[in-house]
């Protein structure tokens, strides 16, 4: 009854606009508390204070190449001119992006992004898991770091560098050029053939980047528990079995989280690489958004429009990645974050 009364005093207080004695018991201690929470906090961050040291460099470089760029995406909605400056150009809405959805040059560009984009996914992505499985499976560890070794090399070369090799082997005069002008009786330049860009494109980043990949895939097995694949060799799991029942499992969180990353980057298919050979094919099936991008804005002077559909580009890849990473979580994945 005294706990009723208490009870029903509290409310009444309440009612009255006064705190009740249980309220303002935890009130006064979270007033207490507060004081005591930021002596912590800068307690904590003094002592930290060398690490915070060492962050910064690092922050100072994103807030101002990364960040501080994204003021620049005013000149969507604006007819740009660089003797006006942001401040001095006109502005015009959203005439910029209804351009977008007319320009024929947009429309081809997208759809050779697209093309090239679908390719490198279904081709280029599973590459370097495939080798990196392959990889795996081999017992000897000094064959294994000879192939790593040799595997790892393009990477570190430079876009101009592979086309040229690229051209001394397939081009007009290149060996495989000649090879199968040989044996067809045909002239053949595969880095002047429309119909093979794509295909192409798409075997030129796999040559350059499939060694580079396995590094994420063979770091990402090593976290398999060894005890699971000798458990399965005393059940009598083949090679076979142990990769698809034991390591494939294991390393799905690390290959959908790159697979959603990948997807953020769906509409940008390499900007040097393309430009480099555009003109051997003509524009029609080698125009993609970066190109287009660079033709339109910085060489054409419209501004406007180039940073519209960059814009455009870097919105869809957001939305990509939102949704593949909530698509992740629904099929009960950990997703990227």
């Amino acid at each position: 009854m005294g706990h009723a009364r208490e009870t029903s005093a509290e409310r009444i207080a309440v009612y009255a606009g006064a705190p009740s004695p249980a309220r303002a018991s935890t009130a006064g201690r979270g007033v207490q508390q507060r004081p005591r929470r930021k002596r912590e906090l800068r307690r904590r961050l003094w002592q930290a204070r060398w690490r915070y040291l060492f962050i910064l460099p690092g922050l100072i470089y994103f807030v101002v190449f990364r960040y501080v760029p994204l003021l620049g995406n005013a000149v969507a909605w604006q007819d740009y001119s660089p003797f006006l400056g942001i401040r001095g150009s006109p502005w015009v809405a959203w005439d910029n992006f209804a351009r977008l959805l007319t320009d024929p040059e947009v429309a081809d560009a997208l759809v050779n992004t697209l093309v090239l984009s679908v390719l490198q996914i279904v081709f280029a992505f599973p590459a370097p898991l495939l080798l990196a499985l392959l990889l795996n499976s081999i017992l000897s560890d000094r064959v294994k770091r000879f192939i790593q070794s040799v595997v790892y090399l393009p990477h570190f070369i430079g876009w101009v560098i592979v086309v040229a090799i690229w051209q001394a082997l397939f081009g007009g005069t290149g060996a495989i050029s000649d090879l199968l002008s040989r044996v067809t009786g045909d002239p053949a330049n595969l880095m002047t053939n429309p119909d093979t860009f794509a295909l192409l494109i798409t075997s030129q980043v796999i040559w350059k980047e499939v060694g580079w990949g396995t590094i994420i895939f063979l770091a990402a097995m090593t976290l398999v528990p060894v005890e699971r694949y000798e458990a399965a060799a005393v059940d009598g799991a083949g090679a076979w079995r142990r990769m698809w029942h034991i390591t494939l499992p294991g390393i799905t969180s690390v290959i959908v989280l790159l697979l959603i990353l990948r997807l953020g980057s769906v509409l940008t298919v390499g900007f040097e690489q393309i430009i480099l050979q555009q003109d051997a094919v003509g524009a029609d099936v080698a125009q993609v958004l970066d190109t287009f991008v660079y033709y339109r804005g910085v060489l054409g002077g419209d501004w406007g429009l180039a940073t519209a559909a960059g814009l455009v580009k870097g919105l869809v890849g957001t939305v990509l990645v939102l949704g593949a990473n909530w698509a992740a979580k629904r099929l009960g994945g950990e997703g990227a974050f």
